[in-house]
C-alpha cells in the first residue's frame, strides 16, 4: 500500500482533528489524531501535531497517510465458519479452544491469524487486533463480528458502546434459579489474589460497570439454560456474574467448582448465540444466530435424558 496526501484548503475556522474529520470522513477521529501526532500533518508548509490547533479560512491543510506497516501477525490457513460476509464486516461461529488474537502465550493459531489469510481487515484495532470489535473468551463459541474496514469498525463500536447492538447468549448453569428472570448490576474488575481471574470489585478499587441481563429457557433438573443478553462486554462478564449468583456455568474451569456431570466439553457450556447489529454502510438490520455446537447439544440431551 503506498502512501496518500490530501491537500486541503479550509473555508471556516475550527480545530484541526475535527475539520479533518469532517473533510475526510473515511478516517476516524482517532485516526487522524494519531496521524496529527506523528507529525503527517502540516498547515500552510509547518508540521503540527496539535490536534487542538485551529485552523482558519484559507489555510492550506497538507495530510500524509504512511503506506500501512506490513503486520508481524502471520496469515495462517484455519477454516472459518462463516454466517454474515460482504465487503465491510464479517460474522463468524467462533469454535472453542480459538483465541481471539494474539496475546502473551497465544502468538498465533488465533481467530486473527485466520482472518488474515481471509480478507483485509481493519487497521484501526491496532496491529494485534485488526477489525477485532469485541471478543469472545477462547472457550465461548458463537456468533462474533469482524470488521473489514475503518468506517465499519468504528460503527460496530460505537453501537456496542450506545447499547444498540444485541449480544444474547445461551449458557447452562448448575442449580436452579429462584425467579424466571432477572438482572445482575455488579462492577468486574481484576481478582485481588488471582491475576488469572476476573471478579465482582467494588468501583472505587477499580471494578467497572457491568450489567447482565437473564431468564430461564429450561429448566433440567439441577440443572439450567439460560438464556442472557449483555448491556456491558467486560472480560469473562457472563462467568463471573453467574458465579456470583451461586450458578456458575457448567464446565467453567475458572469460575465453577468443577462437578463432573459425565459430558466432554472442551471449556465452560456459554455461547454467543445471536448477533443483532446495524448494517455500518446500509443501517439494514441483521440478526444473525449461530448454530449450538456439537458439546452443546450433548450435554442438553443427556440433561434431559435425566
Amino acid at each position: 500500500m503506498h502512501k496518500t496526501s490530501e491537500i486541503l484548503t479550509a473555508t471556516k475556522p475550527d480545530r484541526l482533528d475535527r475539520w479533518l474529520s469532517t473533510q475526510l470522513p473515511e478516517l476516524s477521529r482517532s485516526r487522524i489524531q494519531k496521524l496529527i501526532e506523528q507529525a503527517c500533518v502540516e498547515i500552510n508548509g509547518e508540521t503540527c501535531t496539535d490536534k487542538n490547533a485551529k485552523v482558519k479560512p484559507g489555510d492550506r491543510i497538507h495530510l500524509t497517510i504512511p503506506a500501512a506497516q506490513p503486520t508481524n501477525i502471520q496469515p495462517e490457513d484455519i477454516p472459518l465458519d462463516i454466517l454474515y460476509e460482504d465487503d465491510h464486516l464479517l460474522i463468524l461461529n467462533k469454535p472453542a479452544g480459538l483465541v481471539v488474537h494474539p496475546a502473551a502465550g497465544h502468538q498465533d493459531g488465533t481467530l486473527v491469524n485466520a482472518l488474515l489469510a481471509h480478507c483485509p481487515l481493519a487497521e484501526i484495532g491496532g496491529e494485534q487486533r485488526p477489525g477485532i470489535v469485541h471478543r469472545l473468551d477462547k472457550d465461548t463459541t458463537g456468533a462474533i463480528a469482524i470488521a473489514k474496514t475503518d468506517q465499519a469498525y468504528q460503527h460496530l463500536q460505537a453501537q456496542l458502546k450506545a447499547k444498540t447492538a444485541r449480544r444474547e447468549y445461551l449458557g447452562v448453569v448448575y442449580g436452579v434459579p429462584k425467579t424466571e428472570s432477572g438482572s445482575v448490576n455488579q462492577p468486574i474488575g481484576r481478582h485481588p489474589v488471582d491475576r488469572k481471574k476476573m471478579a465482582v470489585v467494588p468501583e472505587e478499587k477499580g471494578g467497572r460497570p457491568a450489567v447482565t441481563h437473564w431468564q430461564v429457557k429450561e429448566r433440567l433438573g439441577n440443572y439450567t439454560v439460560i438464556h442472557f443478553q449483555l448491556e456491558t462486554g467486560r472480560t469473562h462478564q457472563i462467568r463471573v456474574h453467574s458465579a456470583y449468583t451461586g450458578h456458575p456455568i457448567v464446565g467453567d474451569p475458572l469460575y465453577s467448582s468443577g462437578r463432573d456431570i459425565g459430558v466432554n466439553l472442551p471449556g465452560q457450556a456459554l455461547h454467543a448465540w445471536k448477533l443483532t447489529l446495524q448494517h455500518p454502510i446500509s443501517g439494514e438490520w441483521i440478526a444473525v444466530t449461530a448454530p449450538l455446537p456439537k458439546a452443546f447439544n450433548t450435554l442438553l440431551e443427556v440433561l434431559r435424558r435425566r
